[in-house]
């Protein structure tokens, strides 16, 4: 799967294993490497849906989100590149038809 970030900083973090340590913690670091492993090898969201991580559609202000779990409360949140996202006529997102996600963020949504 193509996977790209919201801007330059976050990508060049996400790719520096010594940058992931030093920011979040060998925890937290290691699991945002395992997540973007799963997605890189998939080749549609889909592939991931039933994998470790907890791949999940997101709701509420968030709606056309995805998020993974990290460690407690701490997701990886991304968005399909597809636009729109694939849909059927209920209204449900086609997990199997996105090919690509943009990598948002690395944070905890549900603080207050």
């Amino acid at each position: 799967m193509n996977i790209t970030f919201a801007d330059k900083k976050l990508e060049r973090l996400a790719n520096d294993d010594s940058r992931l340590v030093k920011k979040y913690g060998k925890l937290r670091a290691g699991k945002i490497k395992a997540r973007l492993t799963q997605l890189r090898f998939a080749t549609t969201l889909e592939d991931v849906r039933h994998l470790p991580g907890n791949y999940h559609e997101l709701t509420g202000t968030r709606k056309g989100q995805w998020a993974c779990d990290l460690d407690q409360p701490y997701r990886l949140v991304f968005t399909p590149h597809e636009n729109p996202i694939p849909a059927n006529a209920d209204g449900q997102f086609i997990w199997i038809e996105i090919t690509g996600v943009e990598v948002i963020g690395i944070f905890n949504y549900h603080k207050a």
